[in-house]
């Protein structure tokens, strides 16, 4: 008896914010763009949201595309201009406040803050993976290693599930090694699955 009390009680499914239903690991993902969170959702809920008008656009559901733009060059002037301080950011587009904002990972979670306009404009706003980014449901991830920068537009929700993993494993002040063979993993997990942007992008 006093073995079983020790034991972990068995995880619970998670459900689905608006139905109730219970969901798979990978499932979808909306954002609440008035609590500035992410919600579940399974896929007929997320489709629903999809809808134009759907819940007065409150919610939006986080798309699933993995881009990468081949001819786009971003090196350690770029990241000095954006004025990131560590090695790992990811950058999105808050519609209801209309400003850029800048999220980094680190041992409580994300810190945000405010993106430069000039900055951005100067360095990486003025090129097709900014230009296909679609607001508050999707992100550019950025990392700087040896003096280059290397820049993905993911699902949003892929950035705070970083976020999420480097929290468990953080360690000291840059997060340590074991930190640093998650980023390595994550990054070629998603080099694997980013796609090369096609020549016309419909946002």
């Amino acid at each position: 008896m006093l073995r079983r009390l020790r034991e972990p009680a068995p995880r619970r499914p998670e459900c689905c914010a608006f139905c109730g239903l219970d969901l798979p690991p990978g499932h979808r993902h909306l954002v609440d763009t008035e609590e500035r969170a992410l919600a579940c959702a399974c896929t007929a809920c997320g489709l629903l949201f999809q809808q134009p008008g759907a819940a007065d656009g409150r919610y939006r559901t986080v798309p699933d595309r993995y881009l990468v733009d081949p001819d786009e060059r971003l090196d350690e002037r770029a990241w000095t201009v954006l004025g990131i301080p560590v090695g790992t950011a990811f950058l999105f587009r808050n519609a209801r406040l209309d400003r850029l904002v800048a999220c980094y990972p680190g041992p409580a979670g994300a810190t945000e803050s405010e993106l430069d306009d000039a900055a951005w404009q100067s360095t990486i706003g003025a090129g097709r993976l900014a230009a296909a980014l679609e607001p508050d449901v999707e992100a550019l991830l950025l990392r700087r290693t040896e003096g280059l920068v290397a820049c993905f537009l993911v699902p949003i929700d892929v950035c705070y599930e970083l976020v999420g993993r480097l929290r468990l494993c953080w360690h000291g002040f840059d997060g340590g090694a074991e930190a640093r063979a998650e980023l390595d993993v994550f990054f070629e997990r998603l080099e694997a699955r980013a796609r090369a942007l096609p020549s016309e992008v419909v946002a």
